[in-house]
């Protein structure tokens, strides 16, 4: 099993790849630059915790975490925002120790619930999440709203 850490400036060239990859995966086209990477990940005000799978020859996966609040209950929480494991590392337990080295960090961080979302056709990532002791709390897709 490779290690998890947390992800060093040497290692964003190689995460913004997965990125684009996991975005290709879901149809998108990824526009992050490895400028806003490193701003959100190791800049003055870090926006999210990312957690990387090291592996002989360069990361095998990453783990992104956002932190999120719900202020009328006091209650911490962290959304694992990407969770991605590259083709030929996958079915190795490396997404499991993902998600579980995600939820020691949330843990730490004082969070008493964390999140994730899926595709509502992704069955396997479903099950993968089901399997990991999540449970399914909503059955229709997150909404958003644009701040200018």
């Amino acid at each position: 099993m490779p290690p998890i850490r947390p992800v060093h400036k040497s290692d964003l060239p190689m995460v913004l790849d997965l990125t684009h990859a996991l975005a290709a995966y879901h149809g998108d086209t990824a526009t992050l630059t490895l400028a806003a990477l490193e701003r959100d990940c190791l800049g003055p005000s870090p926006w999210l915790t990312l957690l990387v799978a090291e592996g002989a020859t360069g990361l095998r996966g990453y783990a992104a975490l956002c932190p999120q609040m719900q202020l009328q209950f006091g209650a911490r929480g962290m959304d694992l925002h990407h969770l991605f494991v590259c083709d030929t590392a996958r079915g190795r337990g490396i997404g499991k120790a993902l998600v579980e080295a995600a939820l020691e960090h949330a843990k730490a961080q004082g969070c008493s619930y964390v999140t994730v979302g899926t595709d509502t056709k992704n069955r396997r990532a479903q099950g993968f999440y089901r399997a990991a002791g999540f449970d399914q709390i909503t059955l229709d897709p997150r909404f958003r709203r644009r701040l200018a």
